[in-house]
C-alpha cells in the first residue's frame, strides 16, 4: 500500500473527504517528525511506540578489502509495535 492508497482508505473508513485525509496524513507525519527531532518519545496506546535511538561508533569491515573500518555514531528512528497489536497477528 502507498501514500494515495493509504489516504484513500483513511477517506473510506473515516468518512470524510479525500482532501480532509490528505490533510489528516500529512498533519500526522508532520508532528511526528518534529516530535521524533526534539527527542520526544511518542506513545500510541494500542499500536506502539516511536521513538529515536542512538547507535554508537562501531567497528565493522569493508567486505570487499576486508579492511576494518569505524562506522560513526547515529540516531536513528525506531518503532515498536505494542502487544496488544501483537497478537492481532
Amino acid at each position: 500500500m502507498n501514500k494515495t492508497e493509504f489516504i484513500k482508505a483513511i477517506a473510506d473508513k473515516a468518512d470524510i473527504s479525500l482532501s480532509d485525509a490528505t490533510a489528516a496524513v500529512n498533519a500526522y507525519t508532520a508532528v511526528l517528525t518534529e516530535a521524533l527531532k526534539a527527542g520526544d518519545k511518542i506513545t500510541l496506546g494500542g499500536f506502539g511506540t516511536y521513538e529515536v535511538k542512538e547507535k554508537p561508533e562501531r567497528q565493522g569491515f569493508n567486505p570487499i578489502t576486508k579492511q576494518p573500518i569505524t562506522i560513526a555514531a547515529s540516531r536513528v528512528p525506531n518503532l515498536k509495535f505494542g502487544k496488544a497489536f501483537k497478537e492481532l497477528f
